[in-house]
């Protein structure tokens, strides 16, 4: 049985946004680089996102959401695959690489690319994920990417993490 949820067209309240933003900042998250081959160019396009997380262990299935007004993610999904290299602690390099507008992201970073479909991978990462396109959905101002995945491996570092707007690494917790 499957439930129906009614959405009304009222307007939506007034919103601090910024208050939003920084409630949500002492949610602490991992910081994954998403890559792929622009088919057009054959050139490597990427982004960093703070939303990868797994969605389904059958299918195995990952999720993130970007931005409506991203100018990487066009680039990469024109293959209808892509990657995810969950960053390590010593890789804020990378992420302000990726970060960066423009089109050389990729210079002065290393990186190889995946045996699935040859998106980027960044040596040192504490994961890698190579996956196609399931589906897209809104997300208001983003939009949640599904991806299957196809090919995966674990690395040996600690992940980078971002909080409270600052990037670092991971304490391991106390035993429960």
């Amino acid at each position: 049985m499957s439930a129906t949820v009614a959405h009304t067209a009222e307007p939506e309240p007034a919103f601090d946004q910024r208050l939003f933003r920084d409630v949500m900042g002492h949610l602490p998250t991992g910081v994954a680089a998403v890559t792929g081959i622009e088919t057009e160019t054959g050139r490597p396009a990427g982004m960093i996102v703070g939303t990868f997380q797994s969605l389904s262990l059958t299918p195995a299935l990952v999720t993130f959401s970007v931005d409506r007004s991203s100018s990487s993610w066009p680039r990469i999904r024109t293959s209808g695959r892509f990657s995810i290299s969950v960053l390590a602690e010593h890789q804020t390099d990378v992420c302000r690489a990726l970060s960066r507008k423009g089109d050389d992201k990729f210079a002065g970073v290393d990186w190889v690319p995946s045996p699935e479909n040859a998106a980027p991978h960044f040596r040192g990462a504490a994961a890698w994920f190579d996956c196609e396109t399931v589906q897209e959905l809104d997300g208001g101002d983003h939009v949640i990417v599904i991806g299957r995945v196809l090919y995966m491996e674990a690395g040996s570092s600690e992940p980078l993490v971002f909080h409270r707007g600052k990037l670092g690494g991971y304490r391991a917790p106390a035993a429960a």
